[in-house]
């Protein structure tokens, strides 16, 4: 401030004395000024830091009426609770903060009662403000103490309605440390299209040519295509790459042409057509059918097809998919050679044949219960589900979409119009790029912004932890996240409404004790209004190098939704081996009321899946078992020939599941014995519907198909034992 003052923008005419004597006046002046002022003005202003950050409700009174519009400045959009008490708001201040003033404006439905809260962790809460005499309108309280946390707790609302604000502010200061800047570009290995877009076929087949065999490639691609119509396309998609409309709608982005999975690459045989997406785009196939023939970690979703679907490689070669959600296909979807397909929350033309294990659950036009002849099992609807996180464009903004959950779910999300759900600019994302350190990402997280992972491969020498609810992180590009040391990938606390999409998590060399871990071990929250989700997460363990880790996926978070993952302990590829990519076990499920909708999980030493919570529920299961076991001594568990691909734990009272089959193919050792696919107690509340077990090739065989029922797999054939319901 002296310096400043002392300083004019330009030399003052006149003699000398002159120019001193103004120099003593300022300095006069100056001095004068620092000794009446308050030592606080040399601090920061008081500003505004609740807007456009993450926020939370005990409750919203529907789909228009969520919790983000209390802090995102605009008096013409508000939060509503349901009509009860007592209800909260939340707001995560992204880091600890003094805070001195908390404004709130009402709607007509106000609280009478209610408590202005703070908290450092989001767990222990301080008054800050109480009052049970409010009149409501736009009240500004003078508040004082350190939270990063700050929440509104109703206590009597003062109609008969919920309660509502226009806009929940909180002013103060930060400490000053560096902020970690939301949004921005979104990286070199994006390509963004719009209709006028010179030579997009060039540029597709140019990736494609790159892609088409890169199985364990390092290089990832995200194509994302503006709201537009799109003509004489075919783009053929490969390892690594996903493709994406970004309109809020699917038929926003409309293709005159076809996205195309074949499987030329590898001899018509499709069964290792892997790591892809497609994904909010409208079809109009060229030749009225459009084909995606793969397999496992290749989803489907948010696709509106105008015409058919081939789900097989051209030659009807072996193929080994696949999953389809919140998608519509107006002709019939045809499988052919696809051993087994889930689709969820659809709508079909037609279906025309299924080879072991086809499931449907909330799809319009599915064919009619039936297993094992034809093997269709069909669910009428979705239990829970909620639709995977994606990008957009509103106007020329990028916002992230998460939709809202969905309960007895049946078709698609987006069919009656707008979806409902929260739309969150980029600006709240922390846009990972590769190079990112996991100090950065955590120090991201933990001023509170979602994460959205460019194309890449990242490598983290600590965990990520995400510890704040409703936290997304997105993957672009099947963004792929490698733990170094022996550590961790990503830890989620115990929270609310956690989404996790998109990635693929490959173990490192020195063996992990998990590689993705959904809330501690005993967590007890109850999160059925607002799971955490974990979609289109793939772990890999060998196969792109060695890697070790002794359970890939823990998830004990109550309620939480597994919507279709790919846990793969790999049978080929670079370091590949009984020891050298060891991994016990694939799934451990501690939560209880956890549902898994399209539970892929492959070639695990031990169990592939363990089922400890209760009430637990799995809709569709794949399994093979490890192909490479060197004797049948390797795979002796106790007095048990083999481990189950799908145990029950005998202490749960509660489990169901529809539509599972266990592969064997014990190609090492073809005399091996396994005695069954599936393991679970026998009690009321545990029950099956539609399993098999297949020895492939006769490599291999199982006495039966769960505990001692189910008759014996034999000889060559490839004919699967059924059991259409336990017990």
């Amino acid at each position: 401030m002296p310096a400043t003052l002392a300083r004019p923008l330009r030399p003052p005419a006149g003699p000398a004395h002159h120019r001193t004597l103004t120099t003593l006046v300022i300095t006069a002046l100056v001095a004068a000024l620092l000794g009446i002022l308050p030592a606080s003005s040399a601090h920061a202003a008081p500003v505004l830091l609740s807007q456009g950050k993450t926020v939370t409700a005990s409750s919203q009174e529907n789909g228009g009426t969520p919790a983000s519009a209390a802090v995102d400045g605009d008096n013409g959009t508000r939060w509503a609770s349901a009509f009860s008490d007592p209800q909260w708001i939340q707001v995560d201040l992204g880091a600890s903060a003094t805070v001195n003033q908390v404004v709130l404006a009402w709607e007509t439905a106000y609280a009478k009662a209610y408590r202005v809260e703070f908290s450092t962790n989001g767990t222990s809460w301080t008054t800050a403000h109480s009052t049970t005499t409010a009149t409501g309108g736009t009240e500004t309280l003078n508040v004082s103490g350190t939270a990063r946390y700050v929440r509104v707790y109703g206590t009597a609302r003062a109609t008969q309605y919920g309660y509502s604000l226009w806009e929940f502010k909180v002013y103060g200061t930060t400490d000053g440390s560096p902020q970690i800047p939301g949004g921005g570009d979104l990286g070199p290995n994006v390509v963004v299209f719009d209709p006028s877009t010179p030579d997009i076929q060039g540029r597709l087949d140019q990736i494609f040519r790159q892609q088409e065999s890169a199985q364990f490639g390092s290089s990832r691609y995200q194509l994302l295509f503006k709201p537009g119509t799109y003509n004489n396309i075919n783009a053929q998609i490969g390892f690594y790459t996903s493709i994406s409309g970004l309109g809020l709608n699917p038929d926003d982005t409309t293709f005159n042409g076809d996205v195309t999975v074949d499987a030329g690459w590898f001899n018509g045989n499709a069964t290792q057509n892997f790591w892809r997406s497609a994904e909010n785009l409208a079809l109009n196939p060229v030749n009225g059918t459009n084909r995606w023939a793969v397999s496992q970690a290749a989803p489907f979703r948010r696709m509106h097809v105008k015409g058919g679907l081939n789900l097989a490689p051209t030659g009807y070669g072996w193929a080994s998919g696949g999953y389809i959600a919140d998608s519509k296909i107006d002709g019939t979807v045809g499988p052919y050679s696809q051993q087994q397909w889930y689709t969820r929350d659809s709508s079909v033309g037609g279906w025309t044949n299924g080879v072991w294990n086809m499931t449907f659950s909330g799809v319009q036009g599915a064919p009619a219960q039936s297993f094992p002849n034809p093997p269709y099992t069909t669910l009428e609807t979705t239990p829970v589900s909620r639709e995977k996180p994606f990008l957009y464009l509103d106007g020329n903004e990028y916002k992230v979409f998460a939709p809202a959950k969905r309960v007895g779910a049946r078709g698609t999300s987006w069919g009656n119009g707008t979806p409902q759900g929260e739309s969150i600019p980029l600006s709240r994302f922390y846009v990972v790029k590769p190079g990112a350190t996991a100090a950065t990402i955590n120090a991201a997280l933990d001023q509170g912004l979602h994460l959205l992972f460019t194309p890449g491969v990242y490598h983290v020498d600590s965990t990520i932890n995400v510890n704040r609810a409703n936290t997304i992180v997105l993957g672009l590009g099947l963004a792929t996240i490698i733990p170094d040391n022996g550590v961790t990938a990503m830890k989620v606390a115990d929270v609310d409404g956690v989404k996790l999409a998109g990635f693929l998590i490959d173990a490192g060399p020195v063996n992990s004790p998990t590689l993705l871990e959904v809330g501690p071990a005993g967590s007890s929250a109850d999160h059925a209004a607002n799971p955490t989700t974990v979609q289109d997460v793939f772990i890999r363990v060998g196969g792109a190098g060695p890697g070790k880790a002794t359970t890939s996926m823990v998830v004990n978070s109550d309620d939480a939704i597994i919507d279709h993952t790919w846990v793969w302990r790999a049978d080929h590829g670079d370091g590949v081996g009984w020891e050298t990519n060891r991994a016990d076990y694939g799934v451990r499920v501690g939560g209880d009321d956890v549902l898994a909708t399209g539970l892929f999980v492959e070639h695990f030493n031990k169990y592939d899946v363990e089922w400890y919570g209760e009430r637990g529920r799995t809709i569709f299961f794949q399994n093979e078992k490890a192909y490479d076991a060197p004797n049948q001594a390797a795979i002796q568990n106790g007095g048990t020939k083999g481990y189950a691909a799908y145990k029950v734990a005998d202490s749960v009272n509660t489990h169901e599941g529809w539509g599972m089959g266990s592969y064997c193919y014990y190609n090492v050792d073809p005399t091996i014995r396994q005695d069954h696919g599936f393991q679970a107690p026998v009690k009321p509340g545990v029950r099956f519907h539609g399993l098999l077990v297949v020895s492939l090739s006769g490599n291999g065989q199982y006495e039966h198909v769960i505990n001692n029922t189910g008759s014996p797999t034999s000889g060559t054939s490839t004919v699967p034992s059924v059991v259409a319901n336990f017990p």
